[in-house]
C-alpha cells in the first residue's frame, strides 16, 4: 500500500514552486510593508526570511531547486544600506556567480533573480514579485530530473 508521500510525488504539479529568500532588515520588512498597504500581489509565493543576503549560502539555493522549486528569488538591502555593512555585496557577488553556473545543472535562465528592496519600498516588492511569478508561470513546472 503506497504511503501518502509517495502519492504526492507520482502526482504532477499543476502550479510552479515559488521560494523567495528574504532579508530580515529591509526586504522581508519591505514585504510586510506590502502586505499591510494592500498591495497586490501573488499568493502563491513562499517566504523564508533571512538573517542577510550574504548569509545565504548558494547551496541553499542549490537544494531548492533540487527539492522541486520552480522559481527563487533573493531579495536583500540595497547595496550600501546592510544592516551587517557588507553582507549585500557578498551576496551579489555569490549570486551573479551562481546565475551564471545555474544552467549547467539544468535550471533555465529566468527561473533565479535576486534583487534589492528596502523596508519602506512595499509598492516596488509587490512589483517585483508579482513580475517573476509571471515569468515563472510562463515557464511553467520544471520537468523532475
Amino acid at each position: 500500500m503506497p504511503l501518502i508521500a509517495d502519492y504526492k510525488k507520482t502526482q504532477a504539479k499543476e502550479k510552479p514552486t515559488i521560494v523567495a529568500f528574504l532579508c530580515n532588515w529591509c526586504s522581508y520588512a519591505g514585504a510586510d510593508a506590502a502586505g499591510t498597504s494592500r498591495f497586490k500581489q501573488p499568493p502563491d509565493v513562499r517566504i523564508i526570511r533571512v538573517p542577510c543576503s550574504g548569509r545565504l549560502d548558494w547551496l541553499i539555493i542549490a537544494k531548492t531547486f533540487k527539492e522541486g522549486a520552480d522559481g527563487v528569488l533573493v531579495s536583500g538591502c540595497h547595496p550600501g544600506d546592510c544592516h551587517y555593512t557588507e553582507g549585500n555585496y557578498y551576496a551579489r557577488r555569490k549570486l551573479e556567480a551562481l546565475k551564471r553556473y545555474l544552467p549547467l545543472f539544468g535550471i533555465e535562465e529566468g527561473r533565479f533573480e535576486y534583487t534589492w528592496v528596502s523596508a519602506s519600498e512595499g509598492k516596488r516588492w509587490a512589483d517585483v514579485v508579482t513580475e517573476f511569478t509571471e515569468q515563472i508561470h510562463k515557464l511553467g513546472v520544471r520537468k523532475a530530473g
